[in-house]
């Protein structure tokens, strides 16, 4: 049904993708059809086929192609807490907005100004989903602090700080850019 030339080899291809494969919307429709590929939203489609690891974070951009995985999902995910969040935390720009989101796994939209959404974005694996650095989310997370919880923020600080790849110069950095250095000189104190 698939040319060999035209292999479908990620978890999930948004339209643009699939036309600049080659595909046509006569034979997008077609594997619809066939059941390989299952049509999610206007512009995006999962491949049914697909037989790699199978993760969240994955899904979830997916769905918002610009958002980054940020506070608790991102603290999770650099082993800096136990706690298990119920949501994943998802940043956009302020200005931006998302369609659609899968019922599963339950996000949490968090809008950021530009600065901030911008600062430290990373990407893991193959362009998979994109994550805000370590160091940017211990930030984050100390700056809402009164959302999140302030022992929770105190935990990842505590974490953030035994861990042998810390960089204190780039975390000083990030906190006097965004906006909340004085509160973390505070944590830093109380802790050391």
């Amino acid at each position: 049904m698939i040319p060999a030339e035209k292999k479908l080899n990620k978890r999930y291809y948004n339209i643009s993708e699939l036309l600049s494969m080659g595909f046509s919307y006569y034979m997008i429709s077609s594997l619809v059809k066939a059941d390989i590929l299952k049509k999610l939203n206007r512009f995006l489609y999962e491949n049914n086929l697909y037989e790699g690891e199978i993760n969240d974070y994955e899904t979830i951009c997916a769905y918002a192609p610009n958002g980054v995985i940020c506070m608790m999902s991102a603290a999770r995910y650099y082993n800096l807490t136990n706690y298990i969040p119920e949501r994943y935390d998802l940043a956009i720009d302020r200005k931006m907005k998302i369609s659609t989101l899968p019922h599963q796994p339950s996000i949490n939209v968090w809008y950021f100004n530009s600065n901030r959404y911008k600062t430290e974005i990373e990407t893991v694996g193959d362009g998979e989903f994109k994550i805000y650095s370590i160091e940017k989310t211990v930030v984050d997370i100390i700056y809402y602090r009164d959302k999140i919880g302030i022992e929770e923020a105190k935990e990842i600080l505590k974490k953030y700080l035994a861990r042998d790849d810390r960089n204190l110069v780039k975390l000083h950095k990030l906190a006097e850019e965004l906006g909340c250095i004085k509160i973390l000189k505070v944590y830093l104190e109380v802790l050391l």
